[in-house]
């Protein structure tokens, strides 16, 4: 199968959508399939064994860390060239609208992936209607994909009841070899916790959509040594409310694989996550997860048996966890556990068969007449 991959996101840029089109697009070079990226901004013009488009991009407004693609005549002539027998569509918002457009002008099969809620970021700003101007957008362009892939249950709820039709659900998958308990670091945990305190951190961007500003909520809780690992222009902050924890910066590879398998708890604080990844790599990894009861974290917290939810945006919810996790070892123990069988299944291997599962049924009954027909101005009209 020959796949082209259009996406709003991609290395050197590390995000979740980013990070998804790689590991999907190293299993299907494995599988045998041909795959061509379309990505914003620079960056190499090759991953792995495949080529890159690049086009120019420009800062979102308002959110400097998203690129907006800016595609060319010559874009869609490369794209063109290539002949796909599928048009995969990672995140669509600007590129990605683009990328449906060119799937119907092609002739092609088009699916689209949910991966980020943007109405719900517009809510929690209180952007007047923008909320409902997100949702018609998302509405206007998934409509025409002949198919949707949610990453959770909560996710395609959403989509379901704003009038995206044609849902199904798709999850992320996991590196379980790469996540997991052996890579405990003992003497990592004494420095880091040189009173033997119970070891509770956050692996995310730190950025107002993350609501990382929660974190204040475990300052000064006995027994417990937090730890920040990520980056972004709340930092400064965030570092100045909390002079006791230790904050690492940017992480990956084994650095961030270790920082994981070493804590005893892992928290997460924002309420927007249409899946969460760096919840199922905790997991993963051997650690209890305190988590909003809310979006793509129901699906992976199973409360009070491998982890704990709480109210979302409720510091005095997320203290009384992260304080019952530290006055119960027995039961943070058990909960430990208990977190890597949920998610043992979920390789990158298993979730891009999957995938290719849900290109065939995007093929079947497809005719390039039904890609070429005008869309429904009711649905998709803005």
């Amino acid at each position: 199968m020959r796949v082209a991959i259009v996406t709003e996101s991609f290395l050197p840029t590390v995000n979740g959508v980013s990070n998804s089109v790689a590991r999907v697009t190293e299993e299907l070079e494995i599988a045998g399939h041909e795959v061509l990226i379309v990505a914003p901004g620079k960056g190499p013009d090759r991953f792995s064994d495949s080529r890159v488009i690049r086009t120019a991009a420009v800062p979102l407004p308002g959110y400097q860390a998203i690129p907006v693609g800016m595609p060319t005549t010559r874009t869609y002539a490369d794209l063109a060239a290539f002949a796909p027998d599928v048009m995969h569509i990672g995140g669509p918002v600007a590129l990605g609208a683009w990328g449906l457009s060119a799937a119907r002008r092609l002739g092609v099969p088009s699916v689209a992936l949910y991966q980020t809620d943007f109405p719900r970021f517009a809510r929690h700003y209180r952007v007047g209607a923008a909320e409902g101007l997100a949702w018609r957008w998302l509405r206007r362009i998934h409509s025409m994909a002949e198919v949707t892939l949610a990453p959770s249950s909560a996710a395609a709820w959403d989509l379901r009841r704003n009038g995206v039709p044609r849902v199904r659900i798709w999850g992320r998958g996991v590196d379980a070899d790469r996540f997991h308990p052996c890579r405990r670091d003992e003497a990592l945990r004494a420095r880091l916790a040189p009173n033997g305190e119970m070891l509770v951190g956050y692996v995310g961007r730190l950025a107002p959509e993350k609501n990382v500003s929660l974190l204040r909520a475990l300052k000064g809780l006995p027994g417990v040594r937090l730890v920040v690992v990520g980056d972004g222009p709340d930092r400064d902050a965030l570092q100045r409310e909390l002079p006791r924890a230790h904050f690492t910066g940017y992480k990956g590879g084994v650095e961030l694989s270790t920082l994981f398998a070493s804590l005893d708890v892992f928290v997460h604080t924002g309420a927007h996550e249409t899946f969460c990844q760096t919840i199922q790599e905790a997991l993963s990894s051997g650690v209890p997860v305190v988590g909003p009861a809310v979006g793509g974290p129901l699906d992976l917290i199973r409360h009070g048996s491998n982890g704990l939810l709480y109210r979302p945006d409720d510091r005095r919810a997320l203290r009384r966890a992260v304080a019952q996790l530290s006055t119960d070892r027995v039961g943070r123990d058990r909960m430990a556990a208990r977190t890597r069988p949920g998610v043992r299944g979920r390789t990158w291997a298993a979730l891009t068969e999957q995938l290719v599962g849900h290109y065939a049924q995007a093929m079947v009954g497809f005719t390039p007449e039904d890609a070429m027909a005008p869309p429904v101005p009711s649905v998709v009209g803005l």
